[in-house]
């Protein structure tokens, strides 16, 4: 009971850091869905360390140098709380994220998560070394319950009634006496004085040499599984938003594969489970292609979120299938991280260096079909001609899927911030030639090439529109614009000689591509400028600019950067603009009702606030659907004339308010 304890809580502690850090950095990075990518790549080497550690010490040392180094390691860690992450870490806009975030991990929580890391492996081989004949594997069971709790128990228990300072006080305070246990675990009279791992001959031990196909399998297995998590939660986050409760979903659902294929009841029976396996491969792969249902929010979370189920309860039940003795524990460990981290290279890093859209899901999928054809061949003459059909399929729709993103793409790009692309329409020189900018599958601007049309206002931007209604309603005189959110430079389209637009936006890709492929900047009247950079880090550096419209409209492909619509964002933007300027957020979301979200926020900044919602996508009316919701000081500024249609913004009491310390997606689904 008491190995268990230990390593229950130092699991718990391992699982609940992680969507806690990420949550404190989230804004420091424009809300990017590949922060938590980025941040799992972290977690996945520190574990692969952590094992390496366990192996080592277990391999090498005798019981009472494992007890001295692991208890030196522990008060080394615990010298290093509290692990908020130091405010010196916030990039200035200039700096590659990737490696500012790993480097920042490291410095903030690296020792106490190596320790973490290594503690379940370690004290299972001190368990297996203390009590002989019984079976070590289920801890390994107990370790990723507890792993779960934590995932659960973030989102619904903790982030909704705490901030983030006392989520790290109270992370912290429970390590200190996970440290204390921990090191008294390790000299518990009896087990120093056993013989080590490193002194039983390699002859006497009745597990032998792990074979070479053993290893690779091994590896395969927990490399497909730790990438399709990846790849299955950058595809949900990518469209509704960056924040913890997806982040969890798909994370605790892999432990949850973990926990029944290493429970120890054999509830894994390949025998039957490969024709399900099949079956979500073929679904998710079908889903994969049909762009009709790519905005079908249940279905995507419902096929995707059971299918990683599926796929990783047969990946991490052939796992077990296939575990050594006890003696290969820790090495049998060891390869499991080492593929989790080769998984999370490839997602995180390779992929986008290589691709220039999320092909890696369509791939991860060919691979577990791959991996379902090893495993069917010896089960059976009809399970493997199904599972070999199945590997066609899945491969020719991966194969579709690449092909089919190039369609009409004039350039794309990738990068830590997304991937866009610019897809062209009509012949050049005709009325109906035009391009289109796609941040992945949602429109972020279009502009028509001809010289007739080249200047009209276009997508959610139009003078009917409620960002446009708010630029008309202060063209009285020279005007100031802020946007969050550069697109393709629509609204520079609004510019006169004399006025100032300045465009703040993270990616350095959408400035190259607005000035290149759109003429929108390079034909307004008005003086630009274009801020490189976080848009609520920037606008904290500077003095106020005095706007008279400040649009917030900052997406990464549908989903929202949460820290850019909270209280004390709505309170900076205010500090921006002019006593009677007009905060204008666009709140047009296939899955979010954001409105009443905006309407607290103006309440709470003793502000007035209105919608202008636009109708249009049909036959009879070409305009684009849009919400936008002006927030204003002062009320007169929202009847002006030129706003017109405005409408009463729903509200919601019963909701409360977003902080940077708080935000509810449940609430606002639609």
């Amino acid at each position: 009971m008491l190995h268990a304890a230990v390593i229950a809580l130092s699991s718990f502690l391992l699982f609940l850091v992680q969507p806690l850090i990420a949550r404190l950095i989230l804004p420091w990075f424009g809300g990017s869905a590949a922060v938590w990518t980025t941040c799992m790549l972290f977690f996945q080497v520190l574990l692969l360390a952590g094992y390496a550690y366990a192996h080592a010490a277990n391999t090498r040392l005798t019981p009472r140098w494992q007890a001295i180094v692991h208890t030196v390691l522990l008060a080394a860690a615990a010298a290093t709380l509290p692990i908020a992450p130091d405010p010196s870490w916030k990039p200035d806009g200039t700096d590659e994220p990737v490696t500012r975030i790993l480097l920042l991990l490291g410095a903030s929580v690296g020792l106490p998560y190596l320790v973490l890391a290594s503690t379940s492996p370690l004290l299972q081989a001190w368990f297996a070394r203390t009590r002989p004949g019984e079976n070590p594997y289920r801890l390994f069971a107990v370790s990723n319950a507890a792993s779960l709790a934590a995932l659960i128990g973030y989102p619904f228990a903790i982030e909704p009634f705490l901030g983030g300072g006392a989520q790290v006080g109270m992370w912290s305070w429970m390590f200190g006496a996970f440290a204390l246990a921990c090191a008294a675990l390790a000299w518990v009279p009896g087990r120093v004085s056993l013989p080590g791992a490193a002194s039983i001959p390699a002859e006497e031990d009745p597990g032998g040499r792990i074979p070479r196909a053993d290893l690779l399998l091994w590896l395969a297995l927990s490399a497909t599984g730790s990438a399709l998590l990846l790849a299955v939660t950058n595809h949900i986050t990518q469209n509704i938003a960056a924040i913890p409760l997806l982040w969890l979903a798909p994370l605790t659902l892999y432990l949850l594969t973990f926990i029944l294929a290493f429970e120890g009841r054999n509830l894994y029976r390949p025998r039957w489970f490969w024709s399900v396996c099949l079956v979500w491969l073929i679904g998710m792969a079908w889903l994969l292609i049909d762009t009709d249902r790519q905005f079908e929010m249940e279905l995507q979370l419902a096929m995707y979120l059971s299918g990683l189920a599926v796929a990783c309860f047969f990946c991490h039940g052939e796992l077990y299938e296939r575990r050594p003795a006890a003696r290969h524990l820790t090495a049998f460990y060891l390869t499991i991280s080492a593929g989790g981290a080769l998984g999370g290279l490839f997602v995180a890093v390779l992929a986008p260096l290589v691709f220039i859209g999320y092909h890696e899901l369509g791939i991860c999928l060919a691979v577990c079909a791959l991996l379902s054809v090893i495993r069917c061949r010896q089960l059976g003459a009809v399970p493997g001609v199904s599972s070999l059909a199945v590997l066609m399929a899945v491969t020719g729709a991966s194969s579709y899927e690449i092909a089919s993103f190039r369609n009409d793409v004039n350039t794309s790009a990738r990068n830590f911030y997304g991937v866009l692309r610019v897809k062209e329409y009509g012949a050049a020189g005709e009325p109906g030639h035009m391009r289109r900018l796609l941040h992945w599958v949602i429109m972020h601007g279009e502009q028509y090439l001809d010289p007739e049309h080249r200047g009209q206002l276009t997508t959610y931007y139009q003078t009917t529109s409620g960002v446009g209604m708010g630029i008309l309603s202060k063209q009285e005189h020279s005007v100031r614009v802020g946007v969050i959110g550069l697109g393709a430079g629509t609204l520079a389209g609004y510019g006169r000689a004399g006025d100032v637009f300045r465009f703040y936006d993270i990616n350095p890709e959408v400035v190259r591509i607005a000035r290149e492929k759109f003429t929108y900047l390079g034909d307004s009247g008005a003086k630009i400028d274009i801020v490189l950079g976080d848009a609520r880090l920037s606008m904290e550096r500077e003095a106020p600019q005095g706007y008279d419209v400040l649009a917030v409209d900052a997406f990464s492909s549908d989903a929202i950067p949460v820290h850019l619509i909270t209280r004390e964002a709505l309170a900076l933007y205010l500090r921006h603009v002019k006593p009677d300027g007009i905060v204008a957020f666009h709140v047009s979301n296939r899955f979010l009702n954001l409105g009443p979200v905006v309407a607290r926020l103006a309440q709470e900044n003793g502000a007035q606030v209105t919608g202008v919602y636009e109708k249009g996508g049909t036959e009879e009316d070409s305009r684009t659907t849009s919400d936008w919701i002006l927030v204003s000081r002062d009320a007169a500024a929202l009847d002006h004339a030129a706003i017109k249609d405005a409408e009463d913004v729903d509200e919601k009491p019963e909701w409360r308010t977003w902080t940077d310390d708080y935000s509810n997606l449940v609430h606002v689904l639609k």
